[in-house]
């Protein structure tokens, strides 16, 4: 995937929003967010069928949904499009869960069903943490996050990180302070957002 292709296209989520019956905008968000979510699906464990037919679930949703969305530039898009895909998966799951309770195949084993929400869950959190970094990241001073960086990433010591930045060591772990809560403030909007 290119650059542009990580990027919201507002262009076309307006498109879709003004004339949901557009056929060339669905079919370049379908190019261009079926696959994001075909390939969460593959890597949170579905098989290839079972992740063609969730992505199919989330488009249909996504239809479903669109006439009401706004999207808000300070929000993130993919996330919201992540919570659609898990809550699609959940149903899914649990479509799973009642077939086999009552005999017929189930379309993932309750064992299975279990960890793949687990890796789910741990995937979305770390979208999340990666997006949250990048917005506090470009918020903060080059040293500050820098600060951060070395003492919490790195784990290297108060001295080291303040002798490497030719900062005082009260400093860098002020600057570590305050990156760490930019951080949680942000990934409790992000997280608030996907709600």
């Amino acid at each position: 995937m290119g650059a542009a292709d990580w990027q919201t296209s507002t262009t076309l989520l307006r498109r879709l929003r003004q004339s949901p019956a557009d056929e060339a905008a669905w079919a370049e968000f379908v190019e261009r967010y079926g696959r994001l979510v075909y390939g969460w699906c593959r890597k949170w464990g579905l098989q290839p069928a079972d992740a063609e037919d969730v992505t199919q679930l989330v488009l249909v949703e996504l239809v479903r949904q669109m006439r009401e969305f706004v999207y808000d530039r300070r929000g993130s898009f993919r996330g919201w499009l992540r919570t659609v895909a898990q809550r699609t998966w959940g149903r899914f799951r649990e479509a799973g869960r009642r077939a086999a309770a009552t005999g017929r195949d189930g379309v993932l084993g309750e064992a299975a069903g279990e960890d793949l929400h687990a890796r789910l869950e741990a995937e979305s959190d770390r979208e999340v943490l990666e997006l949250a970094m990048r917005r506090v990241r470009d918020r903060v001073q080059p040293h500050t996050w820098e600060a951060f960086r070395l003492l919490a990433l790195e784990h290297r010591s108060g001295a080291e990180a303040a002798g490497q930045l030719g900062m005082t060591v009260g400093a860098v772990f002020v600057a570590r302070s305050k990156v760490q809560k930019m951080l949680r403030e942000e990934a409790e909007r992000l997280s608030g957002e996907g709600e």
